[in-house]
């Protein structure tokens, strides 16, 4: 969520583009077949909504973005930070993205979730009581932080990079070769993404949360996301768009290629994990190693589709669309309201008996769309304008 001026075309779109990842990601989480609703607390439901309408459809798109989208918004996250540092200054810097992040994530994304959840307090105890809603979201469900989780945490991120900013100007990692040399980048890439989310994952489980209030986190990913984040400084420091990332280099020229790797791998993943379980529960293989195996393919998978992703927008986005931009601009408030639609949408379709890919089409257009237009119209009040 960086600053207007830091920005370049491709770059925000790309941003934008993951924006509208997520929503359609949550809103295709009430129709997966793995779904589940806890009635005791909704907060450990698989998903706010749960429908009984279901597809595995949603399971592989959902699964597809899950595995790499949240990393490469880490990594774009981390793009601008020095030059952003360096233009304001470690005091100015600290304190806009106090008013850029922390003040959006803490108000707002409170006061947006406590919107957003209504529903899932109504199915899971019939009761419209507004007292009984309130209490029971901050001290049964424990303050449930949706979407705005990944808002505090780059908050963080930024925060300690600001302080520890010297040391890591002295850092002299450069990625400006890394452009004509494809295959040193996706091995930095993989590289880093192994050793920071396998151990932690193995270890703690790939679905543990963990965290205090609404400063809650994946804990089997944070040092991936962390990674990644430092990742985008090192190659922010970097003239990237006029080297590594170039239109002609090779890595950049090699876009179609990451892009169909990227859905031969996850492919791979796809059918794997059911066989490595088979492979455990028939001794054909230790689970260790079969736990190896589905996690090297899993981090493949989230390599290549970042780099997929990098790669084909810095090739295709040339000429700025009216209707993108509009959309990169509202892209941040996007992110922090859709939730409310998301999950009021999912609840009014639950009585209709109609297909579980339509009811995703209709939540995910209505939240996009309905996030779109209340982003334009609380960015015409100034405050609003200036931070988010």
């Amino acid at each position: 969520m960086g600053n207007q001026a830091n920005r370049n075309l491709w770059i925000d779109y790309l941003r934008s583009a993951i924006t509208v990842l997520v929503v359609a990601h949550h809103s295709s989480h009430a129709y997966t077949t793995f779904a589940t609703f806890d009635k005791k607390a909704y907060i450990n439901s698989t998903h706010a909504i749960v429908d009984i309408k279901r597809w595995i459809g949603m399971d592989l798109f959902q699964n597809f973005n899950d595995i790499f989208f949240m990393s490469l918004m880490f990594l774009i996250g981390g793009l601008f930070l020095i030059r952003s540092i360096n233009k304001k200054g470690e005091t100015n810097f600290i304190k806009d993205r106090f008013y850029r992040l922390f003040i959006p994530f803490l108000v707002l994304g409170t006061f947006f979730m406590l919107i957003a959840y209504f529903p899932s307090y109504y199915v899971a105890h019939n009761n419209v009581d507004i007292i009984a809603y309130v209490n029971d979201f901050f001290w049964v469900e424990k303050w449930p932080v949706g979407p705005p989780w990944f808002i505090w945490v780059l908050f963080l991120f930024n925060l300690l990079f600001a302080l520890f900013y010297k040391i890591g100007e002295k850092i002299g990692i450069s990625f400006s070769i890394a452009g004509n040399k494809p295959f040193t980048f996706f091995i930095i890439l993989f590289s880093v993404s192994f050793l920071l989310y396998v151990p932690m994952a193995y270890n703690f489980g790939a679905g543990a949360w963990v965290g205090v209030g609404p400063f809650d986190f994946q804990l089997s990913r944070i040092l991936l996301y962390f990674g990644y984040f430092v990742l985008g400084i090192f190659i922010g420091k970097t003239d990237f768009n006029k080297n590594m990332f170039s239109t002609e280099s090779r890595i950049v020229k090699m876009w179609w290629f990451w892009l169909l790797l990227s859905l031969v791998i996850y492919f791979m993943l796809t059918i794997m994990s059911d066989q490595l379980t088979q492979f455990v529960k028939d001794n054909k293989i230790r689970e260790f190693n079969a736990w190896m195996i589905y996690y090297t393919i899993y981090v493949l998978s989230c390599t290549i589709s970042c780099i997929a992703f990098i790669t084909g927008f810095r090739k295709l986005i040339i000429a700025e669309k009216l209707w993108w931009s509009s959309l990169s601009e509202n892209a941040y408030l996007i992110y922090l309201i859709h939730y409310i639609f998301v999950i009021w949408c999912q609840f009014l379709l639950m009585k209709f008996n109609i297909p579980a890919l339509v009811k995703f089409l209709i939540t995910f257009t209505l939240a996009l769309s309905l996030s779109w237009v209340c982003s334009n119209m609380l960015r015409k009040i100034r405050v609003v304008n200036k931070y988010l």
